[in-house]
């Protein structure tokens, strides 16, 4: 079962944590007690939601304290109309979750959008975040065409959808943008779907989408990556948005940056391959655990 636990973030927006794994068991050999466990803080991308990090929050449970947050315009989180989706907006509601959460300082993990927010986060607040791992999130500016692509997405979506079966096989098979049928990518979608009285809609408003991912499209974030020292992890899928090169180059900017990539994953990478990546990442975790 996962525990809810709510939090105040920037601006007074109301906040869904989620701790998804029993309270993580100590270990007297380990020189471990439950006061010194490490704090693991989840940042779901764009669309997504804590949920989909059930399956990494369970196994990190073992031997951490891992919460995932709903961000604000996400999953169970607030949503209003007027609220700031600022890159200053998303980065502020993780400080006050660690803060409030007593999580500090934590390994804070991201994906895509969520990633941008930990290593931001890291550089602004380097007391708050004692390692990072970033993945699939590029550094470079992605561009005026990019937003503009994903403004036609959006209005592409045939919505409302008849039923969870009809979301999973657009989004895993329909789309125009799946290149291949990508069953993953389906049950992903149909997490963030909910059911109201035509059918099933996206628990989020597909504008506060467009104006938080506006707040990042047309800059690069080399700057703030080169002031990230904690360790940091750069994780890409092999078939991700995130290509060697750009992700390399990350490694080098980053002080006290590694390297890892999951076979046969594409931008969903610890979706898609949830195997792949806990091999990837459990290694850094372990070096970084007693730092």
């Amino acid at each position: 079962m996962a525990r809810r636990i709510d939090v105040t973030g920037a601006g007074g927006v109301r906040l869904a944590a989620w701790e998804f794994g029993d309270p993580p068991k100590t270990d007297p050999a380990d020189g471990a007690t439950g006061a010194d466990t490490p704090g693991v803080l989840l940042l779901h991308g764009l669309m997504g939601r804590a949920s989909h990090w059930a399956s990494t929050a369970r196994w990190l449970s073992e031997r951490h304290r891992a919460v995932a947050l709903d961000q604000r315009g996400h999953g169970q989180s607030e949503k209003p109309p007027r609220a700031a989706f600022t890159r200053e907006a998303y980065v502020q509601d993780a400080e006050a979750a660690l803060e409030q959460l007593g999580l500090a300082p934590a390994v804070v993990i991201g994906h895509a959008m969520g990633a941008l927010t930990a290593w931001q986060l890291a550089a602004a607040r380097p007391d708050l975040v004692r390692s990072v791992i970033i993945c699939d999130m590029r550094a470079s500016a992605l561009g005026a065409a990019s937003q503009r692509e994903w403004s036609e997405w959006f209005e592409a979506w045939p919505v409302p959808f008849a039923t969870l079966a009809d979301v999973r096989k657009w989004f895993g098979e329909d789309d125009p943008w799946v290149e291949r049928p990508n069953a993953a990518r389906g049950e992903f979608y149909a997490e963030v779907m909910h059911e109201s009285a035509d059918g099933w809609r996206p628990v989020f408003a597909p504008d506060q989408m467009l104006k938080s991912r506006e707040t990042w499209v047309y800059d690069a974030h080399w700057e703030e990556l080169a002031q990230v020292r904690c360790p940091a992890l750069v994780v890409r899928g092999l078939d991700g948005e995130l290509g060697r090169a750009e992700a390399q180059e990350m490694v080098r900017v980053l002080p006290r940056g590694e390297y890892a990539e999951v076979a046969d994953a594409g931008h969903l990478v610890h979706y898609d391959q949830p195997e792949g990546w806990r091999a990837a990442i459990e290694p850094f975790l372990d070096a970084v655990r007693h730092l």
